[in-house]
């Protein structure tokens, strides 16, 4: 039976390596490992992403948690009066 991995390992090279002339990779080393930069520019785009995402999510410029924060707190209080208010109606019937 015919393995192409093993063909691939009899013949010097790597699966992922077929047919790709020498150097065409640079991301990775001869043994199929990412180089330092690779993973570093991985990260840093990673970073960027999330970054990104919390400013669209409105945690990014000109807010602080703290900010956050308080608007919870804020949304819990008058959730709280919005409650007493049903039950004194309740009660007055």
């Amino acid at each position: 039976m015919n393995d192409p991995t093993r063909d691939n390992e009899a013949a010097g090279t790597r699966p992922w390596q077929d047919g790709m002339p020498e150097g065409a990779e640079p991301d990775y080393t001869a043994d199929g490992m990412p180089t330092f930069d690779y993973v570093r520019g991985k990260i840093e785009q990673r970073s960027a992403t999330a970054e990104a995402s919390g400013e669209l999510a409105g945690l990014g410029t000109g807010r602080s948690l703290a900010d956050e924060d308080k608007k919870i707190a804020d949304r819990k209080q008058a959730a709280k009066d919005k409650l007493a208010e049903i039950r004194e109606s309740m009660r007055d019937r």
